[in-house]
């Protein structure tokens, strides 16, 4: 199934947060972890009032209980039509390939493209990943590995009016009704913009590809020069739900001093 994003909403900040929302903190706040707040408290409602980026995850990566797979992700600028950056997860038969050869065997590795500002006049985007463990044989499992990205943009990113963000998903053998994701942007704890898209209604073990348009505002050009200054202080929260109940959550961080 392919199918353009509806926008709920999309609502800008420009004075900074909402000193009346509820404050996403929790006794495992900084760990990495994940909250303890009541499941039956976060509700679409809940996330599109909190007042700051959250300390931790607000679900576990088990509350996926329809097995949706990010596989694909592209950001375009749509003035453009440049492709900024794109990034997919390897298939099984590509994991099988690498096994085979010897190398990586027993790991996954990401697939990223970038695209060079020089080459194109279009930012270019890379993403970061850590992995922990030992450097033998012995793997550490990290049950949030794959809910974090890092990106780095040059400072033209911040000019564009228009982008495209295309994701490609599957899903396990649960049907998927009214699929959402509230997405929201905070550069330290001033909110700068909340998204919020309709993915539908996605059948059994399907293969989708939706692109969501994010209209960008003018920034005022000291918020940019500040949020060039300051790299990965701008982050963001993604939260995904099903029917009304969270089953993912994922986060990640910008800077926008690429190549200076």
């Amino acid at each position: 199934m392919s199918v353009v994003g509806k926008k709920l909403s999309s609502s800008i900040t420009a004075q900074g947060a909402d000193a009346e929302g509820p404050s996403p903190t929790s006794p495992t706040a900084g760990t990495g972890g994940t909250t303890t707040v009541p499941k039956s408290t976060i509700t679409p409602d809940y996330v599109l009032q909190l007042n700051k980026i959250t300390d931790d995850y607000l679900c576990t990566p088990d509350a996926n209980i329809y097995e949706i797979d990010f596989t694909r992700f592209k950001i375009r600028d749509l003035e453009s039509g440049a492709v900024l950056f794109e990034i997919a997860k390897p298939s099984l038969s590509d994991i099988a390939h690498t096994a085979g050869g010897g190398e990586g065997k027993g790991k996954e590795s990401v697939a990223g493209t970038t695209n060079d500002e020089a080459a194109t006049g279009a930012p270019s985007a890379t993403t970061t990943t850590t992995t922990t463990g030992t450097e033998d044989t012995e793997e550490t499992f990290e049950p949030n590995a794959g809910r974090y990205v890092r990106y780095q943009f040059t400072p033209q990113f911040l000019k564009l009016k228009t982008v495209g963000a295309t994701v490609e998903f599957t899903v396990g053998s649960k049907s998927v009704k009214n699929f959402r994701m509230i997405e929201r942007h905070f550069f330290k704890d001033r909110l700068l913009k909340t998204f919020d898209f309709e993915f539908g209604y996605c059948i059994p073990f399907s293969k989708n590809t939706c692109e969501h348009i994010y209209e960008f505002p003018t920034i005022p050009p000291d918020l940019v020069n500040e949020m060039i200054q300051h790299p990965f202080d701008t982050r963001s929260d993604s939260f995904y739900f099903v029917d009304g109940c969270l089953v993912m959550h994922n986060k990640a961080d910008y800077a926008y001093n690429g190549g200076l």
